[in-house]
Parts: C-alpha cells; structure tokens; sequence
C-alpha cells in the first residue's frame, strides 16, 4: 500500500447523507462535500459516487471543478471506510484493491448499498479485486509505503468485526495484503465513536519515519488519555527500518462554532487528506489553534499548497475530510 503522499490517478469521493445523522443539516453537509471535491479538484480528478436521488443537487454544486459524477445507489459519505484500498506492485506499474468487507463499523448504521461500494469502484477504475475474511475500514489503516503501519487495536482487534481472528492471525494477513515489515499498533477506544477509535483520527504518516499525531488537552474529554497514551507509545516506538519515529503534535481547538457542536463532533486537525501538490485540513474557527495546525503542516509539507476549509457540517457527523476521500494511486 503506498504512501498518500505518492502521486494519485485521482481521489474517489461519495455524495449521498444518512438522515440518521445527517437529516438536521443535509443542505449544509451537502455543501461541505462539495467544497471538499472543488478544493481537491484544483489538483487532481475527483470521481464521485452519487446516489440517483441526489444526482441534480451533485452536479449542480460541483458544475465549476473537474469532478466526475457516476450513478452509485449509497447508503452514506464515508468512502474512506466503505470504499477499496488499494495496492501497487513492487514495480509500480499496475494497481490493485482490496475489499474489506464493510460491516457499517460492526453493525452501527444500515450499510446494505455502502457494502457494496467497493466492488463498484474496483469494476469502475478497472482494477484486480483483492479478497480477505477481515473486516475493517480504510480509516483504521496508516502506512508509510516504507513497510510500516499504524493501526488502532479498537478497530480491527473487536468482536464486532473480526471476532473469529487473534491479533496474530489479523497482523499476518495484514502484512501479506499490505506489503508491511511491522504494525505499530495502538489501542484506541471502543464504543465512544461509531469508528471504535480510526487510526486516521489519531495519527499520520508525514514521511518514513516521521509522524503528526492529535493531542486532546482538554481533562473532560474521553481523548485526553488515550492520546496521551497514544503519544507516548509513538514516542518510544520505531519503524520496519529501525528509525525511532519523530513525533509532531497537533492539539486539538479549544473552541468551535457554536452551530454544530455537540458531543459527536469530530475536531480533528490528524484527519486531513493530502492530495496532488495539496494537503487539505480542516479549520474548526479556534483561530490559534486553526492557524497553529496549517503553521505546523507547512512545515512538514513545504513542497505542498496547505487549502484549510471549513467542514463542520460533515465533523458533526464524527468523520472530516479523510474520511469522504480515497485516493488511487497512480502508476509509473
């Protein structure tokens, strides 16, 4: 599994809101999604899955980008966990993917069309389909295309998805699909999220051998210790080339804007998404901390535009810009 950082074909995004979540506030989550497509577009494709009954509202709010529309009955947004991940050969020039079996995070939400999504883009982008008996999501798995990955424990070691399976048994086919040398695994937290705690919420691969990882500060929040927990564990660790891992910290805001906050709402500055000559970071209205994280990521991506936008319609439904993108990678 390559890098995000290395080239992309394009990104794969999906327009269609649960109203179980996203009822309230579809106008405005709808608008976020586009504005997500638009700002990844001035870089590189972006094919959307659209379901029919949204496909005018799709195409009319994305008229102005390079954003392919194609017709995909859907049950929800979050192509990141529904969608494939894919895989490149050791000589770069064919792509493959791997379908992971969505389960809607263990049974959380309804997920019969979302299941489904997977073998959709892998027939659309032409790809070798890869089968697995896991069940996890995309958001739970962060490599460094160097052999190393980062996983969270409360994901894919849970009843919920992969209860017949050891953490061994899980690590070893993990590294087969995946070409990895090591898993740094952390453990996350179950039932605070619908995601059981994804990888991508709490740490990211910059390069080989360095990461950017989130630190809660506030005392009240269930994330305070775990991401303390988590730092320390990153701190000490090293990777599948021996490098003792160089940790940056991005602390999540203090504040957000009164709209859309609640307990669900997913402030994460870590779940970015890097795309073609971009990284695209959300920005929750804590002006310090907004300009503290794009400060910090234009250090650590300085061949790279940093486009913050504001995505809090679709952060309160616990997921951010990662989550609604997968990339393919592009072939040499």
């Amino acid at each position: 599994m390559p890098s995000e950082e290395q080239p992309h074909q394009r990104t794969w995004m999906a327009f269609s809101v649960n109203n179980a979540w996203g009822g309230q506030y579809l106008a405005e989550i709808q608008e976020n999604i586009a504005t997500i497509a638009l700002a990844i577009a001035r870089y590189e494709t972006v094919t959307m899955l659209v379901d029919p009954k949204d496909h005018a509202i799709a195409q009319r709010l994305v008229a102005e980008g390079d954003v392919e529309l194609l017709i995909c009955p859907l049950d929800d947004i979050w192509i990141r966990d529904s969608g494939p991940v894919f895989v490149i050969n050791q000589q770069g020039d064919k792509v493959a993917a791997i379908d992971f079996n969505f389960n809607g995070w263990g049974n959380k939400q309804q997920h019969a069309l979302d299941a489904k999504v997977a073998q959709f883009i892998v027939e659309k982008a032409g790809v070798k389909p890869i089968k697995t008996r896991l069940v996890l999501e995309g958001g739970g798995i962060e490599v460094d295309g160097d052999g190393t990955a980062i996983i969270t424990e409360s994901c894919v070691i849970n009843s919920n998805r992969n209860a017949a399976i050891s953490k061994e048994q899980c690590e070893q086919e993990l590294k087969q699909l995946l070409g990895l040398e090591k898993i740094i695994w952390l453990p996350g937290i179950k039932n605070k999220d619908i995601t059981d705690g994804h990888t991508d919420g709490y740490v990211r691969f910059v390069r080989p051998g360095a990461v950017v990882a989130g630190y809660e500060p506030n005392t009240q929040s269930y994330d305070h210790l775990v991401t303390q927990r988590h730092l320390d564990i990153l701190r000490h660790s090293t990777d599948a080339k021996g490098r003792q891992l160089d940790v940056v910290v991005l602390e999540a805001p203090a504040t957000l804007r009164d709209k859309y906050a609640s307990n669900q709402f997913f402030a994460s500055y870590i779940n970015y998404y890097v795309c073609n000559k971009a990284v695209i970071v959300p920005a929750f209205g804590d002006v310090n901390a907004d300009n503290a994280a794009v400060d910090k990521l234009k250090r650590l991506y300085p061949q790279r535009e940093i486009v913050a936008i504001n995505i809090d319609a679709v952060a309160s439904g616990g997921g951010g810009i990662h989550c609604v993108t997968q990339q393919e990678p592009k072939t040499k």
